[in-house]
């Protein structure tokens, strides 16, 4: 994706709709079949409050927006990895 010369500093990608990291966790955990346990930590001062990206520049500037749902995302990227692990594990 190219911008005008004009253009500087960074442009927001991602999904608008926000979504906690727990639900994010227990989400892949669903999807992968993991029966690993999820451990709370205290969170850092630094942590951002909120995780849902302004994208309006992008879809100003590159006329982009996503257009794959988290769950859809998320399975093709478990299915990605295990093709690679696969293909390692073959090698």
């Amino acid at each position: 994706m190219q911008t005008g010369a004009g253009v500087t500093g960074p442009v927001n990608l991602g999904n608008p709709v926000e979504v906690g990291i727990r639900d994010l966790a227990e989400r892949v955990l669903a999807l992968t079949g993991s029966t690993c346990a999820l451990e709370r930590q205290p969170l850092p001062q630094d942590d951002p409050r909120q995780r849902k990206p302004d994208i309006a520049l992008a879809e100003t500037l590159l006329g982009w927006r996503p257009s794959v749902d988290l769950d859809t995302g998320l399975t093709q990227t478990i299915a990605f990895f295990r093709a690679l692990l696969a293909d390692l594990d073959r090698s």
